[in-house]
């Protein structure tokens, strides 16, 4: 249960989503002392908030215990599970040989790029759209069927990139079908560029607490929008790099934020794929790039993707996933989306 939820005042809800308060189970260690003093309310109202919270915590359980350890599943059932998983292509071969076959449902994967690598439209902006679009690919053609949300922190989303992305899209199914089905009746590609923009639903953030509601707004959207199968989030730096001087604050805030998108890629069986910022940290006597959020939040992700140049070509590296190697393979941003490499060198470079 979210706090949006307990019967209390707008007020005070929106002082504990600022707070980094944003599920009862942030509560469940929080002395009204501490909590009146960190809201700035009385310790009268502290008390009534924490109130609520437990009786919430309770009514949330199936049996109104205090057991929440759900039953346990077999090594085998994980591993039957796992290879049952669907992913979005990116459509590049490459990049997907990389992912073990593109990007998974059910993970948490981030995304980030050294300077220059291009973000606005001509890099990984380029590949959130390109996701969010092949998201939406029919089971027939090997997609999902799915739909997307995508979250837009910078306001760096252009339509019109989705629109170019779309019908190119459409254009590589029905070569598909054509190829495949040479000798039989190709499948009709139905739907349409109009089908897919419309089955990407958008949202625009402007500052950090937006983006904790939004997320946390999610579960419901998600319910009631039956089929979305991904969550972009287009950064999940952005705000949380600015007007922070309270580092606790801000650590808090983002783990309970990853909690709950992890919790959600789960739930739906979705991907929820994260762009990051990039910084520098010093480490080893000198200065050394690395996805900013510090090290704390880089535990929160299933998967981290980096990407940067080799040259004149644009380059993935795999330096996160619980499964598969870390390797590197090169992509290249066209017109029509992400495609494989001009480069005559097509072979994934194991690191």
């Amino acid at each position: 249960m979210e706090v949006g939820r307990l019967p209390i005042s707008a007020t005070l809800r929106g002082k504990l989503i600022s707070a980094g308060y944003t599920t009862l189970s942030s509560l469940a260690s929080v002395s009204p002392s501490d909590l009146a003093r960190e809201l700035e309310i009385s310790n009268n109202e502290a008390f009534e908030v924490l109130k609520f919270a437990s009786h919430g915590s309770r009514l949330d359980r199936p049996d109104g215990s205090g057991a929440i350890v759900n039953g346990a599943e077999t090594a085998w059932d994980m591993l039957h599970k796992e290879q049952l998983l669907p992913r979005i292509t990116t459509s590049c071969a490459d990049l997907d040989n990389l992912l073990g076959g593109g990007i998974n449902s059910s993970e948490v994967t981030e995304i980030g790029g050294v300077p220059g690598i291009g973000k606005t439209q001509l890099g990984y902006g380029f590949l959130l759209i390109q996701l969010a679009v092949n998201v939406q690919i029919p089971g027939a053609f090997g997609g999902l069927g799915g739909k997307a949300v995508y979250i837009d922190t910078e306001g760096s989303f252009m339509v019109e990139r989705a629109v170019q992305i779309a019908e190119a899209c459409i254009e590589d199914m029905t070569d598909y079908s054509v190829l495949v089905k040479k000798n039989a009746t190709p499948h009709q590609v139905q739907i349409q560029p109009k089908d897919i923009l419309e089955n990407i639903f958008y949202f625009r953030v402007c500052s950090y607490t937006e983006q904790i509601a939004l997320v946390n707004y999610l579960d419901k959207f998600i319910t009631e929008h039956k089929d979305v199968k991904v969550i972009i989030v287009d950064s999940v730096t952005f705000h949380f790099r600015q007007n922070f001087d309270d580092l606790a604050l801000r650590t808090r805030l983002l783990s309970e934020m990853a909690l709950k998108l992890m919790k959600l890629a789960k739930k739906f069986n979705s991907a929820v794929v994260l762009l990051n910022q990039v910084t520098t940290k010093f480490a080893e006597g000198s200065f050394q790039l690395t996805l900013a959020l510090g090290d704390s939040w880089s535990h929160s992700c299933t998967n981290r993707i980096i990407l940067y140049w080799n040259g004149d070509e644009r380059y993935a590296y795999l330096e996160k996933s619980p499964s598969l190697r870390s390797a590197s393979a090169p992509y290249s941003v066209t017109c029509r989306g992400i495609r494989n490499s001009t480069s005559s060198n097509k072979r994934t470079k194991m690191i």
